[in-house]
């Protein structure tokens, strides 16, 4: 089949998803959109020499059956999608790519791959068929550094680099969670890691804390973590860094910032508030390597009929 890349236009995306050293026997024609490598400086004359056609994004769009694109398809993009397409990449068909399922991927009968973390799984025809060829945690890599990268970027636009007098709380205990502790402890041992079941816990010191991590998402359906009544509870001045920006649902009532105006201050509860999306694009040179790398071993170099044969079999 064919299999065209295209550039995410998603705000600030830099990462690059597929480098031209991993183009090793691809079982699909590769089309590239021209430009796609720009970030890293990366030519289409190299993505061409490894056989890859580079295209016009519209061309894209016309020629390929199966669309790649790193993050969700902006509505920009929606007046180029065919019927009957298959869209690759991280897609949240329950979460933010709910208005794509609902204005172009049912009423185009479109077969939209979520390469999720945790659970890879094809939307068709309102079913979900679960990819048990790709392992769970295979690009764990890319959540880590969203804690990583976030909980850097956080303490930098705040303008402080903690001590050891300053107490730390670090909620989760999965990739993110795990990045932010990385990061955090470089520069203070004063940090503790509290889990789902310890929240409790948390809940009777939390007013002790001068900085909150964030690492869990408890989706739209969960119950916030923190809520509106919690966060009048928390110290003044706080430090609030929502790194899995799960933003009204893990901490209630709360907004996403931007990279460009990463630090947001609460009026009413005298608290700042960083919620950035996409953070891993803040280290995007790490990050390329790895996703291209792993989305190339269990994704591009397999023949994606073989997406089509699972869900009419």
């Amino acid at each position: 089949m064919k299999l065209g890349f295209i550039k995410s236009n998603f705000p600030n995306e830099q990462r690059v998803p597929l480098l031209p050293k991993h183009i090793k026997n691809f079982k699909n024609e590769i089309f590239i959109e021209t430009g796609f490598g720009k970030s890293l400086n990366i030519t289409d004359q190299d993505y061409e020499k490894k056989g890859a056609v580079i295209l016009e994004r519209n061309e894209i769009f016309a020629t390929c059956r199966g669309i790649f694109s790193l993050k969700l398809i902006q509505l920009s993009d929606y007046k180029y999608i065919q019927n009957d397409q298959i869209i690759i990449g991280w897609t949240h068909p329950k979460g933010s790519g709910k208005s794509f399922m609902l204005e172009q991927a049912i009423p185009k009968n479109l077969m939209v791959i979520d390469l999720d973390n945790k659970d890879p799984t094809i939307f068709y025809k309102n079913e979900e068929f679960h990819l048990e060829s790709i392992p769970q945690d295979f690009i764990y890599q890319n959540s880590f550094y969203a804690g990583y990268a976030g909980t850097i970027h956080a303490l930098i636009s705040y303008g402080l680099l903690p001590t050891n007098d300053v107490k730390v709380a670090v909620l989760g205990s999965g990739n993110v969670s795990q990045g932010s502790l990385h990061a955090i402890s470089k520069f203070s041992d004063n940090v503790r890691m509290f889990y789902r079941k310890t929240m409790p816990e948390f809940k009777k010191e939390l007013s002790e804390f001068d900085i909150i991590i964030n690492g869990i998402d408890v989706g739209n359906e969960g119950e916030a973590i923190l809520s509106k009544n919690d966060q009048k509870r928390i110290k003044e001045n706080c430090l609030i860094i929502d790194v899995a920006a799960d933003v009204g649902n893990t901490i209630e009532d709360t907004v996403f910032t931007s990279i460009e105006q990463p630090i947001r201050y609460e009026a009413e509860t005298k608290h700042y508030f960083y919620a950035v999306p996409n953070t891993p694009t803040l280290v995007y040179r790490n990050v390329s390597e790895l996703i291209s790398q792993q989305f190339s071993k269990y994704v591009y170099s397999k023949d994606i009929s073989l997406f089509v044969d699972l869900v009419e079999s």
